[in-house]
């Protein structure tokens, strides 16, 4: 007999999940954070209460043999819910196991399969979610409340023992004041980007002539290195501080922020400058001819018309630059900007994988909860058209 397996999306993400289930490690227990431990499979953690693991697995499986139709597809994002949030529980009941039969400086650490468990099941429930709505909205409330239970379990203090966990209660007034200063890194970037980029954008669109080399210019910008444009920034900005003291008093030095916002507005332009062109070229002629038509001034067209008809692209190059920065702002840590490029480059330096991930996973977080944002407001604005 041949089974016609018709969700081949899921039966392949299904398949890799097994892979890395039961041919990865899933946990790692060291005797202190700098040693490398030992691995610990996730077959050996089935017993007892751990058993319901299998019930979501099975029901995946079954439903990759079903047509991904709206009912199967709310069946794998709930699958893959309780598969991601049994995954969260049995490594945080395994690492309070283990705290206890060990000393207080062990660490239980996330192993590579446990990693690709949870991208997979994340993956699953995204798949599903494209295939039960086609707004954006949608797709992020559900998605949201696929993570749900995971997240509960995270604020929860059912995983304190595992090691990532114990670095951010070691460390949590340096996070919180590495998050309120990442947000401010991006905010500054943000509204000088803004009000230059719109600008120029708008010149390059009416005025060919200026058009080249503007774009010139942003594309020399774009290829330098980010680390070498911080460097070369370092300089100018210490000489000017140097030359006019109450610029210092300002906090505009060689070091710490003044650099990074500099150095990523320039970043910024170039994305941000082409929505803006792109937008109010898609603006079709035959709607500019009739707002001429009815008398309205170029002010008038402009605000009343183009900027309505192009604000989705444009805020598609807003929201490229918003993720862009975000990222963008932990090499920023390097000349001093501080955010959670600080505690990366620590963790870094102290060769602390579970520092470096206390770093990296709110700058996932922050560019993932950003880009939805904005993909939500475009599509609003384009429904609303």
């Amino acid at each position: 007999m041949i089974i016609a397996f018709k969700n081949r999306v899921l039966l392949t993400l299904f398949i890799l999940l097994l892979l890395a289930a039961f041919g990865l490690p899933f946990l790692s227990y060291a005797p202190n954070r700098l040693l490398s431990g030992k691995s610990i499979s996730l077959i050996s953690l089935l017993h007892g209460p751990a058993l319901w693991l299998l019930l979501p697995l099975l029901a995946l499986a079954a439903l990759s043999l079903l047509a991904p139709v709206r009912r199967n597809a709310l069946l794998t994002a709930l699958s893959a819910s309780l598969l991601l949030g049994l995954i969260f529980w049995l490594s945080g009941h395994a690492a309070q196991q283990l705290a206890q039969q060990g000393s207080p400086l062990a660490r239980t650490s996330w192993g590579s399969g446990y990693w690709l468990m949870a991208a997979l099941c994340g993956l699953m429930a995204a798949d599903a979610m494209t295939r039960m709505t086609s707004s954006h909205l949608w797709r992020m409330l559900g998605n949201l409340l696929v993570m749900l239970p995971a997240l509960l379990l995270l604020f929860s203090s059912e995983l304190d023992q595992l090691s990532l966990l114990k670095e951010y209660h070691n460390r949590q007034e340096v996070f919180d004041a590495a998050l309120l200063q990442h947000l401010t890194i991006l905010l500054a970037t943000m509204v000088p980007a803004l009000l230059l980029g719109v600008p120029l954008g708008v010149l390059c669109y009416r005025s060919a002539r200026w058009q080249t080399p503007i774009f010139s210019t942003l594309n020399i910008i774009q290829t330098v290195p980010s680390i070498a444009l911080f460097g070369l920034l370092i300089a100018p900005l210490a000489g000017l501080a140097a030359a006019l003291p109450w610029l210092a008093k300002w906090g505009i030095s060689g070091i710490g922020m003044a650099p990074a916002i500099v150095a990523l507005v320039l970043y910024a332009l170039l994305p941000l400058v082409r929505s803006v062109v792109a937008g109010l070229q898609s603006v079709p002629a035959s709607v500019i001819e009739s707002a001429s038509g009815m008398g309205m001034t170029r002010g008038q067209m402009f605000f009343r018309v183009q900027l309505p008809l192009a604000l989705p692209l444009f805020l598609t190059g807003v929201r490229i630059l918003a993720v862009q920065t975000v990222g963008m702002a932990v090499v920023a840590a390097l000349i001093g900007a501080g955010g959670f490029g600080a505690i990366v480059f620590q963790g870094l330096l102290s060769s602390a994988l579970d520092l470096v991930l206390l770093g990296v996973l709110p700058v996932i977080a922050m560019a993932v909860i950003v880009d939805s944002l904005f993909k939500c407001i475009i599509s609003l604005l384009e429904v609303t058209r």
